[in-house]
């Protein structure tokens, strides 16, 4: 042995061989970025690997060989020895590869794909998406233009019941697209696609239309508008009309709910143009530009006060700020902006939809008047059958006061016509989950993360599954895998407490209530929930009514707060806020 051990050391084995694995991570690394760049099969980078594998041996073989010159060369024993190692070695990962892909394809078999809503059903011919109009004004600045004259065709063309417009949040996600007509109507569920451009000079207004076969890309039906500015409004419903012939939808006698506008009633285009302008900003996101939608909205309603849609706008705006991002005094001025906006919209006018879901979603943010808020949205979604908004809000509030089989029905009702809402399938799958349907659950949840990919909440509801399915190792991983973030800290906090190390639980959770004890109060209740610790879990939820946490809505179908629903203090929590006591 002392003597085998000498002749290694003279031969520089290790040498050889930390210098070949060194070479090999260095092709590995250069031949995947080539592959991916070339699209090649996985097989032709597992048979590299494989290669490189036994090649190991074979540097083995020559340094043993040739590691010093003029020593004695291997005997025929050891190359015997050296030749069976390389052979059944070879056979053994040349093996690794069919059973790992074997394996690899039976656990994809196991994953559930992503699901459509609603399920596999042959495409009504009376089905459109208006794709947002491209901006030909030849300046950036006039995008909000072009997308509102898409959300008012949008707008237009859903009040006619014989036709499924699908709703401007799916539609958009559509902006610039490279896939082909086919591709797009099988994603957006729809038989037409209506796109085209719009171009502002000065006083004159062109769009160009086109309705598009979304089964073979054929155009259908084209035509350009070229009208003065001031005749903005009669080219809008020109378009709309000349649109609904070409579908013969026969639409001039099929209007459903009310007539919805998203015009002034003074017809005044500097108001309808300012209301365009806070459109534009608040669909953006970020909170700055949710301020300059303020002064948009309030330009609008200086020009033309009647104007009921903007005040309903302006309402959503300030409740949007007051419940996610202000707080202290600042959310109670919010509150009340809101209170002034929301009032006046209906008063002004009784029958627009949109008024009555800026009432309802301030009922719930900032009164926690469930009851209240569900007959809001179900008058709008009366007044306006086809709005999004509406039927979404309608299911979440349902899930909040129980129904969580209503809420389900509710939503996939709303995806028909926005087949791309993310939030909507991360709710359906948090509904389904409190079903015990799990299975579906991951399937819808895994829909909104595909949809979009930095959805961080979908990402809790993954690891949450985990947990509930008793998998401490793929709930981690899951929580491990998410971007850094707030929702990342959530989903560690709750991951952590399912494992096996008491420590890291522990400071989990503290991180958790260190970085945001102040408004994830909903989240450190579920956390002392899975602790076993119902007397934190109570104190944390009293927190969070304390400040209209907005999360307390899940109260009703969250699978950690309600294993303590049968505790006394948990029906004095849903009184307090008004939500029913679950049996």
């Amino acid at each position: 042995m002392i003597e085998f051990l000498r002749r290694l050391k003279q031969r520089k084995l290790v040498q050889w061989t930390a210098a070949y694995v060194a070479a090999s991570f260095a092709v590995i690394q250069a031949v995947d970025i080539v592959s991916q760049r070339f699209g090649w099969p996985e097989a032709a980078m597992r048979f590299l690997i494989v290669a490189l594998a036994i090649g190991v041996l074979l540097v083995l073989v020559l340094a043993w060989y040739h590691g010093e010159r003029g020593a004695q060369r291997v005997t025929a024993v050891e190359l015997s020895i050296l030749g069976l190692l390389l052979a059944i070695g070879g056979g053994v990962l040349w093996g690794i590869a069919p059973k790992r892909e074997a394996h690899d394809q039976a656990q994809a078999d196991k994953t559930p794909a992503t699901i459509a809503i609603p399920p596999a059903a042959d495409v009504d011919g009376k089905s459109i998406a208006v794709l947002p109009l491209a901006n030909e004004s030849g300046e950036q600045g006039q995008q909000y233009f072009s997308d509102g004259l898409s959300e008012d065709l949008i707008t237009a063309l859903a009040q006619f019941g014989t036709l499924k417009v699908i709703s401007r949040n799916s539609s958009f996600q559509f902006r610039d697209s490279t896939d082909d007509a086919r591709t797009i109507g099988a994603k957006l569920g729809v038989a037409h696609l209506l796109e085209g451009s719009v171009r502002r000079a000065g006083d004159a207004v062109r769009v160009r239309t086109e309705l598009v076969s979304a089964a073979d890309g054929r155009t259908l039906w084209s035509q350009h508008f070229d009208r003065p500015y001031r005749d903005l409004f009669a080219l809008q419903d020109e378009i709309t009309q000349a649109v609904a012939q070409a579908l013969r939808a026969k639409l001039v006698t099929a209007i459903s709910g009310t007539k919805q506008s998203e015009h002034p009633p003074s017809g005044n285009l500097d108001a309808y143009n300012a209301y365009l302008q806070g459109r534009f900003h608040t669909s953006s996101g970020p909170a700055s530009a949710q301020w300059l939608g303020i002064d948009d909205f309030n330009e609008a309603v200086r020009i033309d006060p009647a104007y009921a849609r903007a005040y309903a706008a302006l309402a959503m705006v300030w409740c949007g700020l007051g419940q996610s991002t202000l707080a202290g005094a600042e959310k109670q001025h919010a509150y009340e902006q809101a209170q002034i906006a929301a009032d006046r919209a209906i008063a002004l006018d009784p029958d627009l939809a949109a008024a009555h879901v800026a009432r309802g979603f301030l009922l719930q943010s900032k009164q926690l008047d469930w009851a209240g808020a569900e007959a809001e949205y179900q008058r709008a979604v009366a007044l306006a059958p086809d709005d999004t908004l509406a039927r979404v809000q309608l299911a979440m509030l349902t899930g909040t006061r129980g129904q969580l089989q209503k809420a389900v029905e509710l939503t996939r009702q709303a995806l028909v016509v926005d087949p791309r809402r993310a939030a909507a399938f991360n709710f359906l799958g948090r509904f389904l989950t409190a079903l015990g349907r799990y299975d579906e659950a991951e399937q819808a949840i895994r829909q909104s993360i595909e949809l979009r990919s930095g959805n961080a909440a979908a990402y809790v509801g993954l690891t949450t599954l985990a947990i509930l399915r008793k998998d401490p190792a793929s709930a981690l991983r899951e929580a491990l895998g998410m971007a850094p973030g707030n929702w990342r800290t959530i989903a560690l906090a709750l991951a952590r407490q399912v494992g096996d190390d008491a420590a890291a639980a522990d400071a989990a959770l503290q991180a958790l209530i260190d970085q945001q004890g102040d408004d994830s109060a909903v989240q450190i209740a579920e956390v002392y929930a899975l602790r076993k610790e119902p007397d934190r879990m109570f104190e944390w939820l009293d927190r969070a009514y304390a400040a209209r946490d907005p999360g307390i809505q899940l109260l009703l179908f969250d699978t950690y707060l309600l294993q303590y629903k049968t505790d006394a203090r948990f029906a004095a929590f849903c009184t307090k806020v008004n939500l029913p006591t679950p049996t």
